[in-house]
């Protein structure tokens, strides 16, 4: 069956728009002109966005600019959007107009036109709502779209990203205390060095967490202030008096985050440097899960030729021709996501820094990479936590086996005798394949009693406790 059409008008003239669409001309326009990829805007964007459509509705009416069926009207169009009745009808590409325009006038258009069928006029009408002179009214993507952004960025890190690395933080922290008794041999380069707990070596992956929230709850200072209000290049040419000050009030409102007025609205849409910061951040929460899951799987290799230390979950087999072969497949599925959010990364800090005058034109690159990356880093710690933190063993007889046979306790001799006469021990115990009593016995530096004495892996570990 071919598909119908109704001709929509806009500034530019007439087009075809399908029949049952609830988007308009210009939405039309975009999806015929930029067929780039499969990568459409983020539904939170779209859901952001029509937030602030529906506050621009109360507070344009509640400062006189527009009259309560069209506000009603409005809010209603708004409400539908913001529950997920109507997400396909935004399938705009990312890769479209630098500033969002597309998505900004999609919006507008469903909303017009949900005013039209809920008032008994034909789509398209723009009646009794104009998507420009009402729904827009007051605003402009230039100050909209980046609005969007730090709202639907601070909900998504607020709301999903920093709960979840809690239950990370509280996971690990269980693991530490467990495992504070288990004495191990620690490595530097790869190479045997002195012992420390594995609870030791859990407390470092615990606060490299803790300290990634730190960075990404402070970052959100910088997403609260809105330049709603600025509207083509922050003067706030076509608003009324006292108009950013109330829809940010509104916005806080909705959201229940406390959003405010940006104090220069010419700084936040010149640049965006706050969404900058905000994925350096998620970056630096990248390079910590990257460095702890590669430990993981460095203490888990095996299960008899490797390390061994720790022992994961077996969730799923690991090979289609080696029986019985289990990896670690949450370690790799985390460490992708880190190499793809560090990139991501990269892009959002040339889109940030390639804006020019009074407006940057990465806008939508900026929104997509950051808002997936919010979403990859909490999918994937929510899986690598539930589907193997939380299931970590420890293998006693290999971190045993490991930490007797290591040189390096010879380090605790150094105060009694020296680094060189213990040096002689180590290579003299390494060459003939012997303990470290039997050649610090041999070679005659220390008695054996003194030699128990000092060579004690639990004090090595906690010297001062």
């Amino acid at each position: 069956m071919s598909e119908t059409f109704r001709i929509e008008k806009d500034s530019l003239g007439s087009i075809e728009v399908p029949s049952e669409a609830l988007w308009g001309a210009q939405t039309q326009r975009s999806l015929q002109n930029f067929c780039i990829s499969k990568d459409i805007i983020p539904i939170e964007l779209i859901h952001a966005l029509t937030q602030i459509k529906q506050a621009a509705a109360t507070t344009n009416y509640r400062l006189g600019e527009l009259d309560q069926v069209k506000r009603d009207l409005i809010i209603k169009a708004c409400s539908e959007i913001i529950s997920g009745l109507h997400d396909d009808q935004f399938p705009l590409r990312v890769w479209q107009t630098g500033s969002g325009t597309h998505t900004n006038m999609n919006i507008n258009e469903v909303i017009s036109n949900l005013s039209s069928l809920a008032s008994g006029k034909k789509l398209g009408s723009h009646s009794p709502v104009h998507p420009n002179d009402d729904v827009n009214r007051s605003q402009s993507t230039n100050d909209v779209f980046p609005a969007a952004i730090h709202i639907a960025a601070a909900k998504g890190i607020s709301k999903s990203l920093l709960p979840e690395l809690n239950a990370l933080v509280e996971t690990f922290n269980q693991k530490s205390n467990d495992w504070n008794g288990i004495i191990k041999t620690g490595r530097t380069h790869l190479q045997d060095a002195v012992p420390l707990s594995l609870g030791q070596e859990a407390s470092a992956w615990r606060d490299q967490i803790k300290t990634a929230y730190n960075r990404i709850e402070a970052s959100l200072k910088e997403l609260y202030p809105l330049p709603l209000g600025g509207t083509a290049v922050g003067t706030g040419l076509n608003t009324p008096p006292g108009f950013s000050l109330e829809i940010a009030k509104e916005i806080a409102e909705i959201t229940g985050l406390p959003f405010a007025d940006a104090p220069n609205k010419f700084a936040i849409m010149a640049s965006h440097d706050g969404l900058v910061n905000a994925m350096s951040q998620l970056r630096s929460l990248a390079v910590a899960l990257l460095k702890i899951v590669n430990d993981i799987r460095l203490l888990a290799c095996g299960p008899r030729a490797g390390l061994a230390e720790i022992e994961l979950p077996e969730n799923e087999p690991g090979s289609s021709i080696m029986p019985g072969k289990i990896n670690p497949t949450q370690c790799e599925a985390m460490a992708m996501v880190c190499t793809q959010v560090i990139g991501l990364d990269a892009a959002v800090a040339i889109g940030g820094s390639s804006g020019h005058l009074q407006m940057n034109a990465y806008k939508p690159l900026i929104g997509f990479n950051l808002l997936h990356s919010i979403e990859l880093l909490q999918n994937a710690c929510q899986s690598c936590r539930v589907n193997m933190i939380e299931g970590i063993e420890p293998n006693l007889k290999n971190i045993k086996k490991d930490l007797d046979a290591s040189l390096m306790l010879v380090t605790a001799l150094v105060p009694k005798i020296g680094y060189l006469k213990a040096a002689n021990i180590a290579q003299r115990a390494h060459e003939k394949d012997i303990s470290l009593r039997q050649a610090s016995l041999e070679l005659g530096y220390i008695t054996e009693s003194e030699f128990n004495t000092i060579v004690n892996p639990t004090q090595m570990a906690k010297p001062h406790e």
